[in-house]
């Protein structure tokens, strides 16, 4: 369970940061451009938010297991990417963009499974 956890998180955190640094690195106008039509719903520092918090998530989801300092935020912020993804289930629900919500479900699920492993059962 260990071991599946740990790819499991380590594959939520380039997901993250990845789509994290296009937010916070792209303009709003460039991003809706390029596929994401829901940039044109928020503010410039809204999505620059969304990007810092996936960017931070995706840090807490493998530094401290890996530096062996304040673990505990591991599941912490598998939790809060999972806080994420259901605002982002909203957002895709309400314009209507299905395959989005399917793979925001999906990473929100990763995510969870990755909290409730944390908290529960593989603790650091």
């Amino acid at each position: 369970m260990n071991i599946a956890l740990w790819i499991v998180a380590s594959a939520l955190a380039l997901a993250f940061l990845a789509a994290g640094l296009m937010k916070i690195s792209q303009p709003q106008e460039k991003l809706a451009a390029s596929g994401l039509a829901w940039a044109e719903d928020f503010n410039s520092g809204a999505i620059k938010a969304i990007g810092a918090a996936e960017v931070l998530g995706a840090l807490g989801l493998i530094l401290p297991a890996v530096t062996g300092i304040a673990t505990f935020l591991v599941p912490v912020a598998a939790a809060g990417l999972a806080v994420v993804m259901v605002g982002a289930i909203i957002t895709h629900i309400k314009r209507g963009e299905k395959q989005a919500v399917v793979i925001n479900a999906v990473l929100g699920a990763l995510a969870l499974f990755v909290a409730v492993g944390r908290f529960g059962p593989v603790p650091f």
